[in-house]
């Protein structure tokens, strides 16, 4: 199990790695969790992350060391790694989820669980993945994407006000702010460009919030988030009582098939495998806008893809035990 690393969302891979340990242990399997940025877990520190959880707001990341080709050196040289039949990393965001980690397994000829770097790095791109779904006939909310060159010839009407404010490639809403006043963007997009030079300004779709799980080529039933905050931020992903996760979502079933559909359609055309998650506001004419796609998403306790399994009538051990026998035979997982 790799997890932790020095992204933004430390904490939830932390959280979701220990998680994910203990779910495949109770499954039968023997797992060592192994943090990217510190090394393997003593039981000790395993039952810390669990009882801490995940904080309201990211953590900082100074002194963390980077993961790069000689931090996984370095770990291909543990024998907690090299001797595993399959690794199964839980790293969410920066070079552990952006395909970067992934290319360099494939080339050390690792088996791994969750999708291959192409996949990675085309759902890590927000805008790429929004392309890519608009080519697979998928609607997304339009878009802008800003740099710093860009700054002086955005237009406030340009998608259109109001819109959502977010870095390009980072996960958990981390950086993403709702603006519906001219003079908010420019700190809106200070703000998020802590995270990534290039910025996402995409129009806001009001309605209804939903999420679709991907495990292997099928897709799990609907959820609804329904957020104590304007959007289901940072805070409401991971606080508990901070937002209601319905699954399955109340939807008419033609409407649910229609959103399940979209989620296989967005999950291959953005040649994603083993498992992912795919996010959609449903607005009031009944058409599923999709916003991006998740390939490693959250698997903490108050996660979203363990509650779609539950849906679906599996387990967490159950639900963590596929995904590892999909790595083991991936021709069966719909990945490319």
């Amino acid at each position: 199990m790799l997890l932790g690393g020095a992204s933004a969302e430390r904490e939830v891979s932390l959280d979701s790695g220990v998680q994910v340990t203990r779910a495949l242990r109770r499954a039968g399997h023997d797992v060592v969790a192994v943090d990217t940025a510190s090394g393997p877990l003593s039981a000790a520190t395993e039952d810390e992350i669990a009882a801490r959880g995940v904080r309201a707001s990211p953590p900082e990341r100074e002194g963390l060391a980077p993961l790069g080709v000689g931090v996984l050196a370095d770990l291909l040289a543990l024998p907690e790694v090299s001797d595993a039949d399959v690794l199964f990393p839980i790293l969410h965001g920066g070079v552990g989820e952006d395909g970067t980690l992934q290319a360099l397994l494939e080339l050390a000829g690792v088996t791994f669980t969750g999708s291959r770097h192409l996949g990675c790095a085309l759902a890590m791109d927000k805008e790429v993945a929004k392309r890519l779904f608009l080519q697979a006939g998928l609607p997304t909310p339009p878009w802008r994407t800003v740099t710093a060159a860009a700054d002086a010839d955005l237009r406030a009407e340009d998608p259109g006000l109001p819109v959502v404010v977010k870095p390009n490639r980072e996960g958990s809403t981390v950086g993403l702010s709702v603006v519906r006043e001219a003079d908010a963007l420019p700190a809106a997009i200070r703000a998020a460009r802590r995270y990534d030079a290039e910025v996402l300004v995409e129009r806001f779709v009001q309605g209804r919030e939903l999420t679709v799980a991907v495990v292997g080529d099928e897709a799990l039933p609907v959820g609804e988030i329904i957020p104590e905050h304007e959007v289901f931020d940072y805070e409401c992903k991971y606080q508990p009582g901070m937002a209601r996760e319905i699954f399955p979502a109340d939807l008419p079933a033609v409407v649910a098939e229609r959103v399940r559909n979209s989620a296989l359609a967005a999950h291959r055309a953005l040649k994603l495998g083993g498992f992912s998650r795919i996010d959609f506001m449903l607005d009031g004419d009944g058409t599923p806008w999709c916003l991006e796609a998740n390939a490693l998403p959250g698997m903490s306790a108050n996660s979203l893809v363990p509650k779609a399994g539950a849906a679906a009538g599996l387990s967490f051990p159950e639900l963590c035990d596929r995904i590892v026998r999909l790595a083991i035979a991936p021709a069966s997982d719909g990945a490319a």
